[in-house]
């Protein structure tokens, strides 16, 4: 994921982040990513800063959106989710039961 550079008089240090497939910042990455296309399909000029935080089986999307187009936020999440592979009631995170909280500023562009 991210890499983070450090020196001191003797040493350099270089860290990285690594996360599996399903881990839950690489779903929330997805989820944003899918977002964001979901825009762009619509509005080749839409902004959209959306960022998405997962937790046991709760789903939190927040941010702001500059767009023509209008995404059903909470539904592009859930196809997403299901597509990764989250579809076993009972199992945690679930696409059809997590809790989907939305919370974003949606402007729209001047015609």
């Amino acid at each position: 994921m991210g890499m983070m550079e450090g020196r001191d008089d003797r040493f350099y240090y270089v860290t990285s982040e690594s996360v599996t497939e399903g881990h839950p910042d690489k779903v929330c990455d997805q989820i944003a990513d899918g977002i964001l296309d979901a825009y762009l399909e619509q509005d080749s000029k839409s902004r959209v800063a959306i960022e998405a935080m997962a937790s046991a089986d709760v789903l939190m999307l927040a941010g702001e959106v500059t767009s023509k187009g209008h995404v059903d936020a909470a539904a592009k999440a859930r196809e997403i989710i299901r597509r990764i592979g989250y579809t076993e009631h009972g199992k945690g995170f679930d696409a059809d039961t997590c809790m989907i909280s939305v919370s974003y500023t949606h402007l729209t562009l001047p015609t």
